[in-house]
């Protein structure tokens, strides 16, 4: 009974569940399967949706291990079935609570494609069993009218180019040479890419939604533990800054401002605390809603915004403590190599030793990864270093 009364918040008679309580209880997995729910649940503000009590308290059971994730999706999709009354918002609830599930399912677990149908599947299975058109690109061109660009919008990909630009935007990004840029320019980079991927805008719905999916998965390729509460209470400033990131207007004065969209990457891969607020976004704002002048809308790259987070972990993600993962790090470089290519670099012979204190420590927190993944055992296994391993590299090297 303790437990359950840990795991919930009551709030402006909302019921919410208490993340952090099971990321501080710290049992084996726990944590992992709240990071995911509360991701999911949170992107469900995208949209101005909500999830029930109901899809709260399931989501609880599969944290604390008392239903699998499929169990879990499976007692949300059996709640709706047998329900009888239908409240006004019934299919608000029901698109939040499948999609919450589904999302949860997909960040629970470690599979991804990086391709254009990679993308499309994230979006499948996001809305599996939501919309009929999961997976689909759109067949039509779309404009959106936002809030923060005061009833304009933004120019998305025509839809007869949408397969094309997104090839475009990922085959850039996986030749795109990362190890002579500093952190600041990582980040700046990164909110580019996700930036450019998402304003082609393929889908019909829920495209920010899969982007944000496919946005922590790629990260998670390159070396960065993505998963905290930014998404679950900012996931609307996420999109209003991909929204200005992508705006602009000449005749009005007004050009792209990535510097909110980066903000955001800031807190989440530096551990910053910057502010994000909604109203600072809008264009041409009132006078009570601009930027302070002590927090100004342009931020140099090389300059910190802010002081970082106060979490109990190291405050800047990009780097240990661990000398031996550092040793492993600047032996290795740009390269690729196997594991005793490895071993002869840093003088070691015994294999189990090297693979127990040396490479498992380094692919764990994420600074090497394999060429790969997929097939661990692939008779051309080659190891080379994350994009957070570069930035290792640079860092201790200059």
């Amino acid at each position: 009974m303790q437990r359950q009364h840990l795991a919930f918040i009551m709030s402006d008679n909302q019921l919410y569940l208490n993340f952090d309580e099971y990321i501080r209880q710290g049992e084996p997995g726990m944590k992992e399967r709240a990071d995911a729910w509360r991701v999911a649940i949170g992107l469900q503000a995208v949209d101005g949706l909500t999830t029930s009590d109901y899809l709260k308290e399931t989501a609880r059971k599969n944290i604390e291990g008392e239903v699998t994730i499929d169990e879990a999706r499976e007692r949300i999709r059996n709640y709706y079935i047998t329900k009888t009354v239908h409240d006004k918002d019934y299919a608000d609830k029901y698109e939040a609570d499948n999609v919450s599930g589904n999302i949860s399912k997909l960040l629970q677990t470690d599979a991804f494609t990086y391709s254009v149908a990679g993308l499309a599947a994230i979006h499948k299975a996001i809305f599996e069993g939501v919309f009929k058109y999961g997976g689909r690109f759109r067949e039509v061109n779309i404009t959106k009218h936002e809030w923060v660009l005061r009833g304009d919008t933004v120019q998305y990909a025509p839809y007869q180019q949408l397969r094309m630009a997104i090839e475009y935007d990922l085959e850039k990004e996986r030749q795109f040479d990362y190890s002579g840029l500093d952190k600041n320019q990582i980040i700046e980079h990164i909110a580019r890419f996700v930036a450019d991927l998402w304003q082609i805008h393929p889908f019909l719905e829920g495209n920010t939604r899969t982007t944000a999916v496919f946005t922590i998965k790629y990260l998670r390729t390159q070396g960065f533990d993505v998963i905290n509460d930014l998404f679950e209470h900012n996931s609307w400033y996420f999109r209003n800054a991909l929204v200005r990131a992508n705006y602009r207007n000449v005749a009005k004065g007004i050009n792209y401002e990535p510097v909110f969209l980066v903000r955001f990457f800031r807190n989440l891969l530096l551990g910053e605390n910057n502010t994000l607020k909604n109203r600072y976004m809008m264009i041409n704002p009132p006078k009570e809603w601009k930027m302070p002048e002590d927090n100004p809308t342009s931020t140099p790259a090389s300059t910190p915004t802010s002081t970082p987070i106060s979490t109990g972990q190291p405050r800047d993600k990009f780097t240990t403590n661990n000398q031996l993962i550092i040793r492993l790090v600047k032996t290795m470089g740009a390269g690729q190599y196997s594991i005793n290519d490895m071993m002869a670099s840093v003088g070691l012979k015994d294999r189990k030793n090297f693979v127990e204190y040396n490479l498992t420590p380094a692919i764990a927190e994420g600074y090497i990864r394999m060429l790969y993944p997929d097939k661990p055992r692939h008779p051309r296994q080659k190891y080379l270093l994350t994009v957070k391993g570069l930035s290792l590299y640079k860092e201790i090297t200059r």
